[in-house]
This record gives structure tokens, C-alpha cells and sequence, in this order.
């Protein structure tokens, strides 16, 4: 009816209506702009916190590393400890699982000292046959290098050993400096491992308690066990992953008679500690032995081996044995890789991926609501 009042009205949401002429200026830019800003200041934030942690831990390398240690070995162990406290006392457990697990380490060390002792004298006369090999292989297609010009290599690299003499005996002497580091690195693992396997849960529930305010303390308990959850399984998923490739290498090595084959089993274990880069690495070192010592044959079947490893390793053992510690996009896993070579070397490349996951996995604790 005319002059009557509408049965409904139309209002304008709140972003959509013009800002008051009185409002803050931040308030008249546009809604995804002001988002972006509140973002922005935020990541920035998070950002100077995560650059200043990466660099208290730089300065402190040597106790980060040993502590980092120190978890793997406990995630590694205390089932083991769990298992044998059901007969034993808690610390003779804990005293059985370090000591066996050390003893076990140096007799496969020595094992591997005597291969190569015991084969030292064959494997030099294999080498230098290798050598003479590589330059014939060399002087043919499609290299086609001349004898003259391999010599003038030989010669330039004695010159320059000869030459940089004084800096190598520093480089030595330096890497004897870290050799003390690596054993005071060791030390203070294990003397943390043996803490962290013995009471761990109650160190644990200590710094929740005296860190934490009350009303943050069960999801921060719900977030750190998420983590030692996610590490833990990804340690040994790792270790499993990497003593299934030393064991195919291994066999495929002394089947194709390759020298050295037991130290480079060892290698390729530890080598694969580094996703996707480390055994890749370590195989490409198995293929300039193979080629030294038994020919291009050999090294063209330890390429070969490279290849089914990796896909084996790629398709069929991380996501069989890792799917289940950690959920992460190979893309993620390389870029982590990458990074943390950067950031820190060999170490960074270990860490980075299972820090990585560690974070997610505390994330996705830390905004799951429980029922």
C-alpha cells in the first residue's frame, strides 16, 4: 500500500558500506589489502623469532648437534631399554642398551679397518691397474685425449700438491681440531641419551610444568608428544630405509666383485641419511672404485644399480615404510634437503627434513580441537 512501511529491509555488509570520513586511514583501503598487511607483520615476526633461534643455535652448534644426537640414539633405544626393564632394574637397562649398542658400532668399525687392511696391498696393484685403464678409455672415442695431455694433468696436480703443501699440513691440523670436536660431540650425546632414555617422560613433564602457564599446558603436551611421536618414527623409518639399501648394495657389490665392498656398504648406509642426495652420492662413489678396480663394465652395472635403488627407494621404501612417521610431498623433502645444506652444510641436510616434520606434525597437534 502506498505510504505504508516495506515488510523487509536490504542492509549492506559491513565491508561493503563506505568507511565513516572520521575513520583510522587504515580502515579506508581495501579489505584484502588490510588482510595482507596483518599477515604481513605477523610472518615478519615469526620470521626474526625463527632467524634468531637458527642463530643462537649457529653459535651453539657443537651442543644442538650433540643433542640432536642424542635424541636419535634415544629413539633408537628405549624400546629397547622398555623391553629389558622388564627384567632389570631401569638404569642397568638403560646401561645394557648404550653399551651393547656401542660395542656392536666399534666391532663393525674394526671389521671394516681389517677389510681394508687385509686387502690394502691387492687393492693398490688393482688400482694402478684401474688407472692405466681409465687413460686408455680416456685416449679413445669420444674423448680422444693424447697421452701428452694426460701427463701434463698427472704433473699439474703433483705440482700443486707440492706447491700447497704448508696450507694442506693446516687444513690436517685443522681437521684434527675437528676431530676433538667430534668426540666431545659424541661425549655429550651420550651423556644425554642416557638421561633422556632413563627419564625422559618425567624431564619432559618437569619443563611443561615450570615452563608452561596452566591453561596452555595440555595442548603444548599434546603438541610435544606429537613431535617426539613424529621424530621418533621417522628416525627409524630412516634406519630401516638405510639398512635395507646397505644390504642390496652390499650383496650387488660382492656379486659384481667390486673392491672395497664392505666399507662401501657402510657408506652408502650412512649416506642415505640425507634424503634423495646421499645414496645417490655414495653409489656414485661405488661406480669410480668399480671403474678404478674392475672396469667400465662394472661401473656401468653399479649405474645400473643406482637407478633400481633409487626408484626402489623412491616408490616402493619411503612411502611403505615412512608413510606412517611423516606426510610430507617429496617436493618439501627436497627443498628442506637443499636448504639446510645451505643453511648448515651436511648437518643441515640430516636435520632439516625431520625438523620439518617435526614442526607440521606440532601445527596440526596444536590445531586439532580434542573431543
Amino acid at each position: 500500500m502506498l505510504g505504508s512501511r516495506p515488510a523487509y529491509s536490504v542492509r549492506l555488509p559491513a565491508i561493503a558500506r563506505s568507511p565513516e570520513p572520521d575513520a583510522p586511514a587504515a580502515w579506508r583501503t581495501v579489505p584484502w589489502l588490510r588482510v595482507a598487511a596483518a599477515y604481513a607483520w605477523r610472518i615478519i615476526l615469526v620470521g626474526i623469532v625463527v632467524y634468531g633461534v637458527f642463530g643462537i643455535l649457529g653459535r651453539f652448534q657443537l651442543i644442538a648437534v650433540a643433542l640432536f644426537l642424542a635424541l636419535v640414539v634415544t629413539s633408537v633405544l628405549r624400546p629397547l631399554a622398555d623391553f629389558l626393564n622388564r627384567v632389570f632394574p631401569r638404569p642397568l637397562s638403560v646401561a645394557i642398551a648404550l653399551v651393547g649398542s656401542l660395542l656392536l658400532l666399534m666391532g663393525l668399525l674394526a671389521l671394516v679397518g681389517n677389510a681394508v687392511a687385509g686387502e690394502s696391498a691387492r687393492l693398490a696393484g688393482e688400482f694402478r691397474g684401474g688407472i692405466h685403464r681409465i687413460e686408455e678409455w680416456l685416449q679413445r672415442p669420444p674423448f680422444r685425449l693424447s697421452p701428452g695431455r694426460l701427463s701434463d694433468l698427472q704433473r699439474q696436480v703433483t705440482d700443486y700438491i707440492s706447491g700447497h703443501r704448508a696450507s694442506l699440513l693446516s687444513s690436517a691440523l685443522s681437521g684434527l681440531g675437528r676431530v676433538v670436536e667430534v668426540i666431545t660431540g659424541g661425549a655429550l650425546a651420550l651423556f644425554a641419551s642416557a638421561f633422556f632414555i632413563h627419564s625422559g617422560e618425567r624431564m619432559w613433564r618437569w619443563a611443561r610444568d615450570q615452563l608452561l602457564p596452566g591453561g596452555a599446558r595440555p595442548a603444548w603436551d599434546r603438541a610435544g608428544r606429537a613431535a617426539w611421536r613424529t621424530f621418533a618414527g621417522y628416525t627409524r623409518g630412516i634406519i630401516i630405509v638405510a639398512a635395507t639399501n646397505a644390504v642390496l648394495v652390499g650383496i650387488a657389490l660382492l656379486v659384481l666383485r667390486v673392491p672395497l665392498a664392505l666399507p662401501l656398504t657402510l657408506l652408502e648406509f650412512f649416506a642415505a641419511f640425507v634424503p634423495l642426495v646421499g645414496s645417490p652420492v655414495a653409489l656414485g662413489v661405488a661406480t669410480i672404485v668399480a671403474l678404478a678396480g674392475r672396469g667400465p663394465l662394472t661401473a656401468a652395472a653399479v649405474l645400473v644399480l643406482i637407478v633400481v635403488i633409487g626408484q626402489l627407494e623412491g616408490h616402493v621404501l619411503h612411502p611403505l615404510v615412512m608413510s606412517w612417521a611423516v606426510a610430507l610431498h617429496p617436493l618439501v623433502v627436497a627443498v628442506s634437503v637443499i636448504a639446510g645444506s645451505i643453511v648448515a652444510g651436511v648437518i643441515g641436510a640430516v636435520v632439516a627434513v625431520p625438523l620439518i616434520s617435526v614442526v607440521w606434525a606440532v601445527l596440526r597437534a596444536l590445531r586439532t580441537v580434542p573431543p
